[in-house]
């Protein structure tokens, strides 16, 4: 599979552009390579839906703060060769201009062309991750409850399909025009039709099923991929699983919103985990061998003799994945000397007789770095 290209790119502007210089550039491009204009040409529709894809992005100021920040995995694009054209006229149709435009062929033509195709609502739902799903990726299935397509009517809301008539206020075309004479001349202007609410046509007999909706509450399990790397907060968009509206139209997206779990023992630091060892005063001063957790199962680390408390071990590779996987944060380890809070009397007793000894007198050398110097050399 070919690489993604930048969608700054597709549509020839700079990240600094405008809305507006973003909605002219698609335009331009989607007049260009739209497939009504080029029969010919096999990949013009690759390229129709490319801007498009490119266009729903970073026409979004939320998208295009993630994509900015993340790339491509960060809007979780699937690719623009599975976008659905009716989908990308309906949601960018009134770019082109409405009824009686120069590009209404575009969209049709003919009596109903003008049409912009609805989109239903859009589905929003939390889902809770924990850090070995953040950090790997994971596949989940969720249920979710969402207006389908009623199969009985077809989605036109009449009995058996067919109990339909063309709306006589708008003739079947949705709209309405109106010419008034001015100074300048005649002026036309175009609005939904009042009657049919733009849909064209009248129900004569409704659906016993669905009650004229032409949709019907369903539940359904949809399987969800999430990229490694997401964090608290972002949200990921599977176009086409939210809502269809009423009597006809293309369904919304389901939106995911990302919650961590708190782990009791792992904290994440962006890319980085965090992890305190604790360590007995015994092990400090004589080395030992101790066993860690990692979002990866345990491994087994050594600490020198003489360690000091607030000294960082790195477990190099061992954190969590930039989100466009390329590269990986670490774990780092913040050791702390265990002081005992309770001796026994013979624990005194011992401790007594070393503390005038020559050793236990703190004598911190130039390697020996403070927590401050020690966080700055892991973070810069």
């Amino acid at each position: 599979m070919m690489a993604k290209r930048d969608y700054y790119e597709v549509l020839g502007v700079s990240k600094s552009a405008n809305p507006d210089e973003i909605k002219k550039a698609y335009r331009k491009i989607a007049i260009k390579f739209h497939p009504d204009k080029n029969p010919d040409d096999p990949s013009a529709e690759d390229k129709f839906k490319e801007a498009a894809e490119a266009y729903e992005v970073l026409s979004n100021p939320d998208k295009k703060q993630r994509y900015d920040q993340f790339g491509h995995q960060g809007v979780n694009g699937g690719g623009y060769g599975n976008m659905n054209m009716e989908d990308i006229f309906s949601q960018f149709g009134d770019i082109f201009g409405g009824s009686g435009s120069p590009f209404e062929s575009f969209f049709g033509g003919g009596a109903g062309g003008g049409r912009r195709v609805r989109k239903g609502s859009n589905l929003r739902i939390k889902l809770k991750l924990d850090l070995q799903e953040i950090a790997n990726g994971a596949e989940k299935k969720i249920k979710v409850k969402r207006h389908v397509t009623c199969d009985t009517c077809g989605g036109n809301g009449s009995k058996n399909g067919a109990s339909l008539k063309n709306c006589t206020t708008c003739n079947g075309t949705g709209q309405q025009r109106k010419v008034v004479n001015t100074m300048l001349g005649q002026m036309v202007s175009t609005t939904t039709c009042g009657t049919c609410n733009g849909e064209g046509k009248i129900v004569t007999d409704r659906c016993d099923v669905c009650a004229g909706e032409g949709r019907v509450l369903q539940e359904e399990v949809i399987p969800i991929k999430i990229p490694a790397g997401v964090s608290e907060g972002m949200q990921l968009s599977m176009s086409g699983k939210g809502n269809v509206p009423p009597r006809g139209g293309v369904a919304g997206d389901l939106l995911i919103v990302v919650e961590e779990e708190e782990d009791p023992t792992l904290k994440r630091d962006g890319q980085n985990i965090i992890y305190d060892l604790y360590v007995n005063f015994a092990d400090a001063a004589l080395g030992t061998t101790v066993e860690v957790p990692t979002i990866e199962g345990k491994v087994k680390i050594k600490v020198d003799p003489g360690t000091q408390s607030g000294k960082i071990l790195r477990l190099k590779g061992k954190g969590i994945k930039d989100i466009n996987g390329y590269n990986r944060g670490d774990q780092l380890i913040h050791v702390n000397i265990w002081t005992p809070k309770q001796l026994s009397r013979e624990e005194t007793m011992l401790l007594e007789r070393l503390r005038e000894s020559p050793n236990f007198a703190p004598n911190p050398g130039k390697n020996d770095k403070g927590f401050f110097e020690k966080m700055k050399e892991f973070f810069q």
